[in-house]
């Protein structure tokens, strides 16, 4: 009996692919088993409940083996797919999928939680009647259903990138931009200001948080204690090593002048007197 290889073409090329590279991995199994307990031990765990639920009881680790970042971004391109199609149940089960079987690209992390809390709450809007029908107060519970569960997708994200200023950034957005709640973005910025890697713009906007809440006399001190830290320009006459010279570009994105200012309108919304400023 002839194998009938027109059989095949319903199947997707990408499923086909898929299949191939899974049933390669058990193939090699017997070989890639040993090696792959020592690569597994320095990696991030898979998460087998989100895996067996979508893909089947029959997958396991040692399957995926070295393939779970083809798997997942096989997946991921699927991801795309459903959300192209605005298919809120499907685009979320599979964002979660991906990450359980590779989380560690952060774009995985934050693109998810971006179309968890931006995209979806549109849609559910929409499937609704619109946002002409339903009332704002339906749209800002919606707003919060979605927020919630980005934000607990992004802590999800620390136990594979701790202290990660992405993570806390995007957690700080989702307060700032969907649920308008000042004081948590404020304090999500303030934790990512905090790391040593932290672009100089995260500082300036924690301090304007505080600001906008009323709270100067804290983004005072803040700015205060920020500034003296910023990458200036080797004054006129002084020599200063190359080694310790900051290049151009970090002087501009550190935006020392900027900072200055700011502490200058705070301390006459103030009113600290002369003697009392800040001296550079």
């Amino acid at each position: 009996m002839k194998f009938n290889l027109l059989a095949l073409r319903p199947l997707r090329a990408g499923t086909v692919v898929l299949a191939t590279l899974l049933i390669a991995g058990w193939a090699m199994r017997p070989l890639e088993d040993p090696a792959w307990q020592a690569v597994r031990a320095g990696q991030p765990a898979l998460k087998l409940d989100s895996l067996q639920g979508a893909l089947g009881q029959g997958v396991t680790v040692g399957l995926l083996g070295g393939f779970r970042a083809i798997a997942a971004d096989f997946f991921w391109i699927k991801t795309n797919s459903v959300w192209s199609d605005y298919d809120l149940p499907a685009t979320q089960t599979l964002i979660k999928l991906v990450t359980a079987i590779d989380p560690r690209p952060l774009y995985f992390w934050q693109n998810g939680a971006r179309m968890i809390a931006y995209d979806m709450p549109n849609w559910r809007v929409a499937e609704a009647g619109g946002y002409d029908v339903v009332s704002t107060a339906m749209q800002q519970q919606i707003e919060h259903e979605q927020s919630a569960v980005a934000i607990k997708y992004l802590n999800e994200a620390f136990g594979y990138h701790p202290d990660s200023v992405q993570i806390y950034l995007e957690i700080g957005n989702v307060y700032l931009n969907r649920l308008k709640d000042l004081n948590s973005a404020a304090e999500y910025y303030h934790k990512a200001a905090l790391r040593s890697d932290a672009p100089y713009f995260v500082a300036r906007i924690y301090a304007e948080l505080l600001r906008r809440q009323g709270r100067n006399a804290e983004a005072y001190d803040w700015l205060k204690k920020l500034y003296p830290t910023l990458p200036k320009p080797t004054p006129p006459g002084l020599v200063q090593p190359a080694k310790n010279q900051p290049s151009a570009l970090e002087i501009e994105m550190a935006m020392a002048p900027v900072v200055l200012g700011r502490i200058r309108e705070i301390e006459k919304e103030l009113k600290i007197p002369e003697y009392q400023r800040f001296k550079p």
